[in-house]
């Protein structure tokens, strides 16, 4: 018998797996409460319950989306052994993404371009964005490049136009055209100097 806890999990992931086929697929402001509810097939209180309201429920989809993201990159970058390699492997990561069938774009992009300045929902996106940001830093610096926080911005600047020229352009092969001018950048990129060794 199911109980109240695991039949209120499964009605929020319900909730959450038509958001994001709705969300993600038509856009967060054109898909309104009803249809999700309608595509979920829980009854209505059931969402405010879980979520308390649209913006709750759409923040919840990007955390989701933020999480597998997370867990998608963390597996590839598992085929790699040193942080050099891995920072290239972000882009084959991104590469996996590109051929799903249902790819529509930047999921975070998309919703924080249509809320308000102030809402929660860009919140989530700034937050996806930095650990970004931070991974590539991160990866830069223990690649030993001199200056690994520039270097992530360039390489995030990279991410981001091979996700809109896949979208814009239908170009699937957008992450290794990016891979490839990323490393690039990394060969021209200076590396801190090895320290001297004793006599």
């Amino acid at each position: 018998m199911v109980t109240k806890i695991e039949a209120r999990a499964l009605t929020r992931e319900r909730l959450l797996d038509a958001a994001n086929e709705l969300f993600y697929g038509e856009g967060v402001q054109t898909v309104g409460i009803d249809r999700v509810i309608e595509h979920a097939g829980v009854a209505k209180a059931s969402l405010y319950k879980a979520f308390g309201n649209k913006e709750g429920l759409v923040c919840a989809y990007l955390e989701r989306r933020f999480e597998r993201r997370k867990e998608q990159i963390a597996r590839t970058l598992t085929r790699f052994r040193t942080p050099r390699e891995q920072l290239l492997g972000v882009f084959d990561a991104l590469g996996e993404v590109f051929t799903d069938p249902q790819f529509n774009g930047c999921a975070f992009a998309r919703a924080s371009a249509e809320a308000n300045q102030d809402s929660a929902i860009r919140k989530v996106a700034d937050d996806y964005r930095a650990w970004l940001r931070d991974l590539l830093t991160e990866l830069a610096a223990a690649s030993g490049y001199t200056d690994p926080e520039t270097l992530g911005r360039q390489l995030l600047q990279l991410y981001d136009g091979a996700e809109q020229s896949a979208r814009l352009d239908r170009d699937p092969s957008a992450a290794t055209t990016a891979r490839a001018a990323a490393t690039a950048l990394l060969n021209a990129a200076p590396l801190v100097a090895a320290a001297p060794t004793g006599q």
